[in-house]
């Protein structure tokens, strides 16, 4: 199946009502069982080129290092924030991935002026189309989604280094096999989702590595 190509049809509603300052809004990690919840907002520069950004998933890793490079270079702003674990906990994995996407547009100089998201229906002033799929359709949000990606991506290989044997670097805290065996047998450590049903009945077997 060919990959879809982005194209600017989102961005160009907002354009026609005068916003030129679109930006594209995408995370990364919502579905892990470990680590953060990511959120990238990126403003590219209102030309209407091509560029050769897609939606992460459809990219290799070597791929995605290269075009978030190119994001970063060419952007007019953009921001990446964290939500860890103790406040997905504290206000459920959508009030938290909102509150990691409302901390990365804050950071954005210039503010943006309007909002294109992956189905991610933002409590906002501004104009927002979220429409499904929007990561694999706009170039902003397939911008967005690279830095999510790549910048959650470097720090579970951080958290592969700190909490060794769970296989992070490797799966990235979803719920793959080997991630469910190094539960099993090392427990639920400090950056796992407690909330997350998988975890929870884990721990309340008593199965814990703090």
């Amino acid at each position: 199946m060919p990959s879809v190509t982005p194209d600017w049809s989102f961005e160009r509603e907002h354009w026609r009502r005068g916003y030129f300052r679109v930006a594209g809004v995408d995370e990364a990690g919502r579905g892990a069982w470990a680590g953060p919840v990511t959120v990238a907002a990126v403003i590219l520069p209102g030309s209407a080129q091509e560029y050769p950004f897609r939606d992460s998933k459809q990219l290799s890793a070597t791929q995605r290092e290269a075009f978030a490079a190119e994001v970063r270079r060419v952007a007019v702003a953009w921001a990446v924030e964290h939500a860890w674990p103790d406040e997905i906990e504290r206000l459920n994995i959508l009030g938290a991935t909102h509150a990691a996407a409302a901390r990365a547009l804050a950071r954005l100089n210039p503010a943006p002026q309007a909002l294109v998201t992956d189905y991610l229906r933002l409590r906002t002033p501004l104009p927002l189309l979220a429409p499904p799929k929007a990561d694999a359709l706009s170039y902003s949000v397939a911008a967005a989604s690279l830095l999510a990606k790549t910048e959650r991506d470097r720090v579970m290989t951080e958290l592969d280094r700190e909490h060794p044997g769970y296989g992070f670097a490797a799966h990235k805290g979803y719920g793959a096999p080997a991630h469910r065996a190094a539960l099993e047998r090392l427990g639920v450590s400090p950056v796992h989702r407690r909330g997350y049903a998988p975890i929870a009945r884990l721990l309340q077997a008593g199965l814990f590595n703090d």
